[in-house]
């Protein structure tokens, strides 16, 4: 009896750190499954609950890593890799524990490897393991920035309680300190209730909450994979729109030079400029696409609403509409450098035919 209450005594789970790369315009899942023979396969999660049949499934690749075992915070953790076709290298990095009280878990925010080293190091290194031998299934690869990283904190027992709920009724303070890596006792009471205000429940036994940085995921009977492949696309997401928004600032403020300082072409760096604006403007819409429709997947209506929670924590909309703005002010761009090229070289065919008259009225006289 003395060993159940002890048992009942502990929160236990699984810190889940979620890092995405954006390593190229696009990944062939085709080319890179015959690069991974034996060491990949379509990944798919499986919610239990009854969904659309129509619904289609975005099933990226599951890779298994050289080193699929470190030790983060003295403890065992698990490494998994997925590949999407949208051009990103998501790193999972899995870390059990057991713990007398929430706020004991405060410091997983900041995961050390033994060696001292960052996890983000190690996420990286994964990332460009794998970014190497998928080399020939690589669509335009890019250079690699920061990752988008995001924690998750996922338990499975809540010292014996069984009402997901009620077990965060009485802790609010202790859930929103953890979520924010301050103590409960320090936040307002109007902070406490911004943190907890997007959260969801489908059963008493679960229970989601996010917040900007991370998330708490409560699951007493399943693993919660459904959960976390939704915050997971969510965080993928994030990551792809920051990169075009860093991509398109990068090409306006060229376009702007371009177009402020004095040309004399008619016909040479004007149409590379256009050239590059049209590959940028198609490259982007593209991408803008198929990131947004990556999520077509949920069905469920439950993992629908968590993916709409973490949009909204994340702004994901307001990072859409970022994108399109910039991809706008390109297109007004375009349209006005297109016209200043239709225009000179008009200019130059009428000197053409000016001059072939001239010589012609010329050579008359000559005559």
């Amino acid at each position: 009896m003395a060993t159940t209450v002890e048992r009942h005594g502990k929160l236990r789970g699984e810190v889940v750190y979620l890092y995405a790369f954006d390593v190229a315009n696009e990944i062939r899942l085709g080319r890179a499954t015959e690069l991974l023979s034996g060491r990949s396969a379509p990944f798919a999660a499986r919610p239990d609950r009854p969904t659309p049949r129509s619904v289609p499934v975005s099933q990226p690749l599951s890779v298994q890593p050289l080193s699929p075992t470190a030790r983060v915070n003295d403890s065992a953790a698990n490494l998994t890799v997925r590949v999407y076709d949208v051009g990103v290298v998501s790193v999972t990095v899995r870390v059990p524990f057991t713990s007398d009280s929430l706020a004991a878990l405060i410091p997983f925010h900041t995961p050390t490897l033994d060696d001292g080293r960052p996890l983000d190091e190690l996420a990286r290194e994964q990332c460009d393991e794998i970014c190497r031998a998928l080399s020939d299934a690589l669509v335009q690869p890019g250079e690699r920035t920061e990752p988008e990283a995001y924690t998750v904190f996922t338990l499975t027992h809540l010292d014996g309680e069984q009402d997901a709920n009620h077990w965060l009724g009485d802790r609010q303070r202790e859930v929103a300190g953890l979520l924010s890596e301050i103590p409960g006792e320090r936040l307002s009471e109007a902070q406490v209730v911004d943190i907890l205000r997007l959260r969801r429940s489908f059963e008493n036994s679960d229970l989601v909450v996010v917040d900007w940085d991370a998330a708490l995921v409560v699951d007493l009977h399943k693993s919660a994979e459904d959960v976390l492949f939704v915050l997971e696309l969510a965080n993928l997401q994030l990551e792809e729109f920051r990169w075009m928004d860093r991509s398109l600032d990068r090409y306006l403020e060229r376009a702007y030079l371009d177009l402020a300082r004095p040309q004399w072409w008619m016909f040479g760096a004007g149409a590379g400029v256009l050239r590059a604006l049209r590959r940028l403007r198609i490259d982007l819409a593209k991408l803008a696409d198929e990131v947004t429709h990556i999520t077509k997947f949920v069905g469920d209506w439950h993992l629908a609403r968590v993916y709409l929670l973490a949009r909204e924590r994340f702004h994901l909309d307001q990072w859409r509409a970022s994108v399109e703005q910039r991809l706008g002010q390109l297109d007004e761009l375009y349209t006005i450098t297109r016209g200043d090229l239709y225009d000179r070289r008009m200019l130059g065919l009428e000197i053409i035919i000016v001059v072939f008259f001239a010589i012609d009225i010329v050579m008359l006289f000559l005559k």
